[in-house]
């Protein structure tokens, strides 16, 4: 069996007591299963429920527990499943620039997990497209199966985020992940609040859900309370709430269901899990404790492995999230250069380079190291623009030198690339930059930058060293996991294989948790789930 075991046919009804047979029967987690007491050794063992509290056998094994089934399905909260109409209780996150394919929400859909589009850096009509490929796609189903798209904060581009909402509002997008919000806006509250009414049981129901991804306590708690009463006001005065959406989304949390994201690839505060979700978790008990609202806190980041998986299930987590994993997959966009990338990826394999949005406030992103030089080169275009005022001022064999490896074209022919690009989408920019020779600048440093993550999705060949690939250490943990199994291979890694197999070891791995709670001595190769085609 490609798992490493023998095959777990019929149990014979013998309990399990050896380190070899534990080991094969701990991985039953479909089958209640009796904790005994050797009558005559002392020793724990396993054995198959039977009638009676003594297992039958050529001894007397009275019966000190007993553990019901454990289903992958069973492992996050009841309700996200019940409230989203799936399955598992696992996403696919929103990849921006259109990583996180319609093909990919789609098959998430079907496998009944939730799959978001990555919406996020294209343009309205690109994202508008993805819609309507994903509702074509799904055809007569597409309003029962969960899915839904990406709406990222954009401060700069408050009206293209108005667009996107409208956009989703008009296409019934029912599922949205809103994220990079340091503030709320007008427009993610609007799209959480179109459509709230009362039900017949005198219940308030939503028509949109709205999972809002946070790392910071701060935002958390602008998504776990409701919307602020002057914002709401000022969307009723717009036209764009009415009076009853406003006075319901008053008495709820804006978000039900927030995804608490920790070490990740892409823009990161590189928190560890285990220290930000319970604190989450904890202020969700502290803002918003009414039983009668749940909110889901889900799981993001470092989230490769079975063990990981199992994990954050375990602090709580309502459902989880993965990321990195799913770039590398069949139905990513990223190009089959990128993918191969990823696939040799290690732990280590990654780095902060500076953000392609966020440039001149030197925020990073995370990415892959390994194969690229995109994190050295990037660093040192923010080197140069912490030392200069601008591109004048940058010495002759140093402005050479970008010319050559990172640009591959005299930087006065980027600026006028530039200029065309901000000309019908911010002309404010062009106007900032012949006010700011630094601003200008920046604007040319961050063609570079955004470049580099087009280049990796299209797979431009000559730039492979510049390949920007969003990145976080759960892609090597998963490639370390998948080897020698079938997922070693890139071209296997569809996204729900990649999904049912990290359920299924985090199901085998909290059972030999469970066990080894109740004294069992459960073998380390128990907790050890290799990845195998599942149907």
């Amino acid at each position: 069996m490609s798992n490493g075991l023998r095959s777990l046919g019929s149990w014979n009804g013998t309990p399990a007591f050896s380190a070899g047979d534990l080991q094969q029967v701990v991985p039953r987690t479909r089958e209640p299963v009796h904790v005994v007491r050797d009558g005559e050794v002392g020793a724990l063992g396993l054995a198959p429920v039977s009638d009676g509290d003594v297992v039958p056998g050529p001894g007397r094994y009275p019966v000190l527990a007993t553990l019901p089934a454990l289903y992958p399905e069973w492992l996050g909260d009841r309700s996200f499943g019940e409230v989203h109409g799936t399955r598992f209780p696992y996403v696919a996150g929103a990849m921006a620039n259109g990583i996180a394919t319609p093909r990919m929400v789609v098959a998430m859909a079907r496998a009944q997990m939730v799959g978001f589009f990555g919406a996020g850096g294209l343009d309205l009509d690109a994202v508008e497209r993805g819609i309507q490929q994903i509702r074509s796609d799904l055809g007569p189903d597409v309003d029962r199966l969960p899915w839904g798209s990406n709406l990222i904060f954009s401060p700069n581009e408050p009206d293209l985020e108005q667009a996107v909402v409208q956009l989703y509002l008009r296409h019934d997008v029912r599922r949205v992940s809103a994220s990079a919000y340091m503030r709320l806006s007008p427009a993610v509250v609007r799209y959480a609040a179109t459509g709230l009414a009362i039900d017949a049981a005198g219940q308030i129901r939503r028509r949109n859900h709205l999972f809002a991804k946070i790392s910071r306590e701060e935002v958390a708690r602008l998504f776990l309370l409701p919307p602020p009463a002057d914002l709401l006001q000022s969307l009723v005065q717009a036209g764009q709430l009415s009076r009853e959406e406003a006075a319901l989304a008053a008495r709820l949390p804006l978000a039900q269901d927030v995804t608490v994201e920790a070490d990740s690839g892409g823009h990161t505060d590189n928190r560890p899990l285990t220290v930000i979700l319970p604190r989450i978790m904890q202020l969700r008990q502290e803002l918003a404790p009414d039983p009668a609202t749940p909110i889901r806190i889900g799981a993001a980041g470092g989230l490769g492995t079975p063990a990981a998986v199992a994990a954050a299930y375990s602090m709580g987590a309502a459902y989880v999230l993965t990321g990195s994993v799913n770039q590398a997959a069949v139905e990513s966009g990223l190009s089959d250069e990128g993918k191969a990338l990823l696939g040799q990826a290690g732990v280590a394999d990654i780095a902060m380079a500076p953000s392609p949005d966020m440039f001149e406030l030197g925020v990073k992103v995370q990415v892959l190291k390994r194969g690229t030089m995109f994190a050295a080169r990037a660093a040192r275009l923010y080197e140069l623009f912490g030392r200069y005022e601008g591109l004048d001022q940058i010495p002759a064999a140093e402005r050479v030198r970008l010319e050559r490896e990172l640009f591959q074209a005299p930087l006065d022919s980027i600026w006028d690339e530039v200029q065309r690009y901000f000309a019908g989408r911010d002309p404010t920019q062009i106007d900032r930059a012949a006010r700011d020779s630094r601003h200008r600048m920046a604007l040319v440093f961050r063609w570079y930058l955004g470049q580099s993550s087009r280049w990796a999705i299209q797979g431009t060949v000559g730039r492979n060293l510049d390949y920007q690939i969003w990145c976080g250490a759960a892609m090597g943990a998963f490639n370390a996991w998948a080897a020698d199994s079938f997922l070693a291979r890139v071209e296997n890694r569809t996204v729900e294989q990649i999904a049912r197999n990290l359920l299924e070891g985090a199901a085998v791995v909290t059972r030999a948790q469970q066990l080894r709670c109740h004294g069992v001595p459960v073998p380390a190769g128990a907790f050890d789930y290799r990845p195998r085609p599942l149907r």
